[in-house]
């Protein structure tokens, strides 16, 4: 069977009989003889032909001798390669079933000349050698009898048809299953992490994958409106990994939101973060779903403080000017620095725990200004005891608003690094989500195709 030509080639043996009335004699008469078996050529032969043949060259049955009996019944067997054109349904490809017909009729006389009559209901499959790709299920045999426009007489004709059935195996095994088993590493994308980057491209892998099995299965395919169902299933499972990719590239730029991203909203905090994400068993790390809910901590009220970055708020004896520079420190800096730091240590040893070091390139200082008091000290008012007094009262000032400066920036640095995390989480649930969703979806597209099979 050449599918994509649609040409059935068969190996047949064609047996004709017919009584010629020219051929009898009494065998009395020649000493018994009953049977004589001599070239086709010597006799008239009905000029029964195949009407759908697609040989090129227009062979006929071998000319092999003819069996005729004293009554004048002439038996012609002869072998015959046929092709014959079979209209192929691949709708059902693999799992498809073909009928082909093989019509034999007179070429030129009518009904009334010559009357063509099927001996059996079927024929002889007996002798028949199977296929290795099509079974054979039957060949029933019928006569018609067709009027043709051109002619009032009626032609009559034998019609053999051949019902094969496809053997389903090789097909299964060599494209059927492989591409189920690429089809199940599509929804795999969903559960590589988003910073691996290999997302997009095992979703380009798959789909390259499919694309070649798809052209393997079109050049077998003969180029008909009829898509065969191993077609449809591709094309499907192609559909279905195109939209796996997009969603991939959707939910990456998800994970991917920096710190100037908005916060996620409160809906998709309730639905995403909590309902889908217990859906979907997405935990964050040493968390499970019997895990209480901890208690959310109020971070420490902030000091109204009295001074202002780049600026000078008037606070009564002391006034404050916070000044924050950027860029590289240098040693006289770093020794003002040391010094602004240097006067309380017994407040709080360590006032940096929850900040680890001192940004690159960024410091603080602090210059009090001179309030009246101080002025009278230096011009002999105050007493050395008071003036140390409030020297050191300002420094503690200084260094409690360098804390809190401190502790903001981790605060805000704490805060980005929490929307990010947030939007990262619902990355990885609209994953584990759409994996479970596009596992289904090939389950149930691989049921039905092995439907068939079964």
């Amino acid at each position: 069977m050449d599918e994509r030509n649609q040409i059935l080639t068969a190996y047949l043996w064609i047996r004709q009989v017919w009584v010629d009335a020219h051929l009898k004699w009494n065998k009395d008469d020649y000493d018994g003889l009953d049977t004589i078996r001599i070239p086709g050529s010597y006799v008239w032969r009905p000029d029964i032909v195949l009407y759908n043949s697609a040989d090129d060259h227009f062979t006929g049955p071998m000319d092999t001798n003819v069996v005729i009996r004293h009554n004048g019944e002439t038996t012609w067997d002869s072998p015959a390669i046929t092709k014959s054109s079979c209209k192929v349904d691949v709708s059902f490809f693999p799992f498809d079933a073909q009928q082909c017909r093989f019509t034999y009729g007179s070429w030129t006389y009518n009904g009334n000349q010559l009357d063509i009559l099927n001996a059996q209901d079927s024929a002889d499959l007996a002798d028949l050698v199977e296929n290795v790709e099509w079974e054979v299920m039957g060949m029933p045999a019928k006569k018609n009898v067709i009027q043709y426009g051109c002619c009032a007489d009626p032609y009559p004709d034998v019609t053999y048809t051949l019902n094969l059935k496809r053997r389903a195996s090789f097909y299964v095994f060599n494209l059927l299953i492989p591409c189920v088993m690429i089809s199940f590493l599509a929804p795999l994308g969903f559960y590589l992490p988003a910073d691996s980057g290999e997302k997009v491209s095992l979703g380009v892998t798959v789909m390259l994958a499919l694309t070649v099995f798809q052209l393997l299965v079109a050049e077998i395919m003969p180029p008909s409106e009829n898509v065969p169902l191993i077609g449809k299933y591709y094309i499907a499972t192609m559909t279905m990994i195109t939209a796996s990719t997009a969603l991939t590239i959707f939910i990456m730029n998800i994970h991917h939101c920096g710190p100037d991203a908005k916060p996620v909203p409160k809906w998709a905090k309730t639905f995403i973060l909590q309902h889908m994400a217990r859906m979907c068993f997405v935990y964050e790390v040493g968390e499970n779903c019997m895990s209480p809910q901890p208690e959310k901590q109020e971070p420490p009220p902030v000091r109204n403080n009295k001074c202002t970055m780049n600026g000078q708020v008037g606070a009564g004896r002391e006034d404050c000017v916070f000044k924050m520079e950027r860029g590289q420190e240098t040693q006289e800096e770093k020794e003002d620095k040391d010094q602004m730091m240097s006067p309380l240590g017994s407040i709080g040893r360590n006032p940096t725990n929850n900040y680890s070091s001192w940004k690159s390139g960024v410091y603080m200082s602090m210059d009090c200004g001179e309030s009246e008091a101080q002025r009278r000290c230096r011009r002999g008012g105050v007493s050395d005891s008071e003036k140390k007094e409030r020297e050191v009262s300002c420094h503690e000032r200084q260094l409690l608003r360098n804390i809190e400066y401190i502790a903001n920036c981790y605060r805000d640095q704490r805060a980005t690094q929490k929307r990010t995390g947030e939007w990262k989480k619902v990355a990885k649930v609209l994953d584990r989500f759409f994996m479970w969703i596009f596992f289904i979806m090939v389950f149930f597209m691989s049921l039905l195709i092995m439907g068939k099979v079964i």
